[in-house]
């Protein structure tokens, strides 16, 4: 048997979309299908504001010139992240100061923020590792009593609350993406979340290549013209009508994941009571999305060995993150301290295959199989 890791997910309606799309005479950006997508979101998790992008990282490319990052200026991160989560602060020039994982979860420690905040510290980006929230309400505590902004990437968090907060609506900023590995797809693509009314009419502007485009169409100027820096982030009508058509099934979607994650938490759970793995840790603060299924080993080696196994029998696991205090471009500039959970997380943590169109017998035969290997 061969599973795969990954397999993008179909709802019925993305041709009938993209059809409509290509005869509508309007295919670039901010046409019909963006405007669903805008409206979709903002009335289900209470988003202020809205924009599509063509990745998270557009977004959170975004989020960087929309908080002025220029040279100096020091930005929280945590170091088990993707590589685009701090790259868009450093283009603008800050300084990255990774922060560590929590012992029990990926997430950033939210207690030891504090500690790394100095008078050049300009904003707090957090990650929800697998959709499941970080300590918002204490990062929040923070950053308002210090004057920072926070960001939220939720690339992974799409329909995943805090507290019944929608996770993308508590920081000021948040970034989504809806790649092909994600719960709601469009192949690349990802969203900008302003939830800060200082950043509303800004965001525009930056998304339209610096121009006041959106204001014109809307007939609020009589011109438009050039009057800020930006790029064009904003992608074509097909993605968006791509995406539309999945937000249409997010709920049959998300029922069908955690019916997954249900079934992989269940059966291994036994291991984790044996002493033999460590499961996903949910804090009773977060809900479950079900974005992704990971285990926890006892060792590197012992990861390296299981992740072999699996995959000589068909079974397509992998890792994620290497810490980015680590990297080769970075570990120079990092300031030397020990960031040992975030170590950890990359060298004990496996990510199962997890798809919508996975079988039951598939899950079934990785279930065995990793039970077999702990025999």
């Amino acid at each position: 048997m061969n599973i795969p890791f990954n397999k993008p997910y179909f709802s019925g309606k993305e041709a009938e979309n993209l059809t409509k799309a290509a005869t509508s005479g309007h295919i670039s950006g901010n046409g019909y299908f963006t405007k669903k997508c805008h409206n979709f979101f903002t009335n289900k998790y209470g988003f202020k504001k809205v924009l599509l992008t063509t990745s998270c990282t557009d977004a959170l490319e975004m989020a960087a010139i929309l908080l002025n990052i220029k040279d100096g200026d020091e930005v929280i991160c945590p170091s088990y992240a993707f590589v685009s989560t701090a790259n868009a602060f450093v283009l603008k020039g800050a300084k990255i100061v990774f922060a560590d994982s929590e012992d029990n979860n990926p997430n950033i420690d939210a207690s030891r923020i504090e500690e790394l905040i100095t008078p050049k510290t300009k904003a707090i980006v957090v990650i929800h590792y697998g959709g499941v929230a970080c300590d918002m309400d204490k990062i929040m505590e923070i950053a308002t009593r210090r004057n920072i902004f926070v960001v939220e990437d939720a690339a992974q968090a799409i329909d995943s609350y805090y507290k019944n907060r929608a996770l993308g609506s508590i920081g000021h900023l948040a970034a989504f993406s809806f790649h092909e590995t994600k719960n709601i797809i469009s192949g690349e693509g990802g969203m900008l979340v302003i939830n800060d009314d200082r950043f509303i009419e800004r965001s525009e502007i930056i998304w339209e290549k610096g121009t006041n485009r959106a204001a014109f169409f809307r007939g609020e100027v009589d011109k438009y013209g050039w009057v800020d820096i930006g790029s064009s982030f904003l992608p074509s009508e097909l993605i968006a009508a791509f995406l539309y058509a999945q937000l249409e099934s997010i709920d049959i979607i998300q029922e069908t994941r955690k019916s997954i994650w249900n079934y992989y938490h269940s059966k291994l759970i036994k291991l984790e009571q044996e002493g033999k793995i460590k499961l996903v840790n949910i804090p009773v603060s977060a809900s479950n999305n079900a974005h992704l299924y990971y285990l926890l080993t006892n060792s590197k080696e012992e990861r390296t060995s299981l992740l072999k196994f699996l995959n000589d029998n068909g079974i397509a696991a992998v890792f994620h993150y290497l810490p980015l205090h680590q990297s080769s471009y970075y570990k120079d500039k990092h300031d030397g301290r020990h960031l040992d959970n975030a170590v950890k997380f990359s060298e004990q943590l496996i990510r199962l295959p997890f798809f919508n169109d996975i079988s039951a017998q598939q899950q079934e035969y990785i279930i065995d199989k990793i039970y077999e290997y702990y025999s």
